[in-house]
């Protein structure tokens, strides 16, 4: 059954992302990135190469023919086939069809009132369906993820 993980509050998404990709990435993970739209992917695309100077995150759109091969994929199309299955994340405010496929899913919740309002639907939609759930909120004054 998947995991699920909740970071909630999080004042940018797409530096914390890049901080949760790096550091599944240094554990071995193969990593799926669920983003809104095609905007917000190649925003996080960008942010994936500029992020940090002293680290290289190999990624990929999933239509790319070296998406088998590469540890981070991102897509934001529901049906678009994955190679990976271990690690999604989610940026989007609907919950992915394909979440069930994976061995863990982390949502990631931004401060805005809409996102803040469907990441709580998500949460009561996984709660009900008798997903383990782990809420991370986040504090004004908390260090980001190394």
């Amino acid at each position: 059954m998947t995991h699920i993980d909740f970071h909630t509050n999080v004042p940018d998404k797409l530096p914390f992302t890049c901080r949760l990709i790096r550091k599944a990435a240094n554990e071995g993970w193969q990593v799926v990135v669920f983003c809104t739209d095609a905007d917000e992917q190649a925003r996080l695309d960008q942010a994936l190469w500029t992020f940090s100077e002293h680290d290289f995150l190999p990624h990929v759109a999933a239509e790319d023919p070296l998406a088998a091969v590469t540890p981070v994929i991102l897509t934001c199309r529901e049906d678009q086939p994955l190679p990976h299955n271990r690690l999604l994340i989610n940026l989007s405010t609907l919950s992915p069809t394909h979440f069930a496929r994976f061995e863990r899913l982390i949502e990631v919740v931004s401060t805005d009132a809409d996102e803040t309002d469907a990441g709580r639907q998500r949460f009561a939609y996984y709660r009900q369906r008798g997903y383990p759930l782990k809420h991370h909120p986040r504090s004004a004054n908390e260090q980001p993820v190394q």
